[in-house]
């Protein structure tokens, strides 16, 4: 059975939902280079507009100028609307892939901007501890270090939700003006908290590389590249997150 914490990568995912069997068009398959390639690409168009919005933005003690709230709100917007598309209509992930890149590039951005400004060298410090976690959890999948097994894959996915409502929680609270003491807060149970949402958010990209092994291993159609290589940008993007909110909350003590 195929599983995984991230909500692009689903079981049903690779399978005709009328015969629950792969469906190959075109004698055009999946395949992991390709994959690869299609992950690469994501990377670069993100990294592009990223690089856009950061220079567009001016950071002073008197505060932050420039297109900040577009970058920042137009970005998460756009990037969520793009990923929706693409989780529930698979076959447009070639165009709604990279259009997700795009936005998710602009977010990014504006984010990393704000925390550059704060914390000097924190963004290099994030990106490279997330491009060292997947090459280092890659390396432990392939050699068989790691396994995803059943038991593996229920674990994550139930911790993976549990961060998930712990951050719906913390939304909807904070509309009413209310805060979840300390997880958020540079003390020891925050940076405790942080650090166990970057292991949980580092195992999704086991279940990913199991995922995408799995798909190419069936055969999936090829427009399949561009939907797995969003749903491994999609956890990347967490993890990078995640990074940034706990070198903060060290550098903040």
């Amino acid at each position: 059975m195929l599983r995984s914490g991230n909500p692009a990568l689903k079981d049903s995912t690779f399978l005709d939902l009328t015969s629950g069997t792969v469906v190959t068009r075109d004698g055009q398959a999946m395949t992991l280079n390709g994959t690869v390639n299609k992950t690469g690409l994501l990377l670069l168009l993100a990294v592009i507009t990223a690089a856009y919005a950061w220079n567009s933005i001016e950071i002073t003690e008197a505060g932050i100028s420039g297109n900040y709230p577009l970058f920042l709100f137009g970005g998460l917007i756009g990037g969520l609307v793009f990923a929706i598309a693409t989780i529930f209509k698979q076959t447009w992930a070639p165009v709604t892939a990279p259009l997700y890149a795009l936005f998710e590039g602009l977010f990014l951005g504006a984010v990393s901007a704000v925390y550059d400004a704060r914390f000097d060298g924190i963004v290099l410090q994030a990106v490279m501890l997330t491009m060292g976690t997947l090459f280092a959890l890659l390396f432990a999948y392939r050699s068989g270090i790691i396994r995803a097994t059943e038991n593996f894959k229920l674990g994550v996915v139930a911790a993976t939700g549990g961060v998930a409502l712990i951050y719906l929680a913390t939304i909807v609270l904070g509309m009413f003006g209310i805060n979840i003491p300390y997880i958020h807060e540079s003390g020891l149970i925050g940076i405790g908290f942080s650090l166990v949402v970057v292991v949980i958010a580092a195992l999704n990209l086991v279940l990913d590389f199991d995922f995408i092994e799995t798909g190419v291993e069936r055969g999936a159609p090829k427009h399949m590249e561009w939907y797995a290589a969003f749903g491994l940008m999609v956890t990347l993007v967490w993890l990078y997150l995640e990074f940034l909110r706990l070198l903060s909350k060290l550098q903040s003590r």
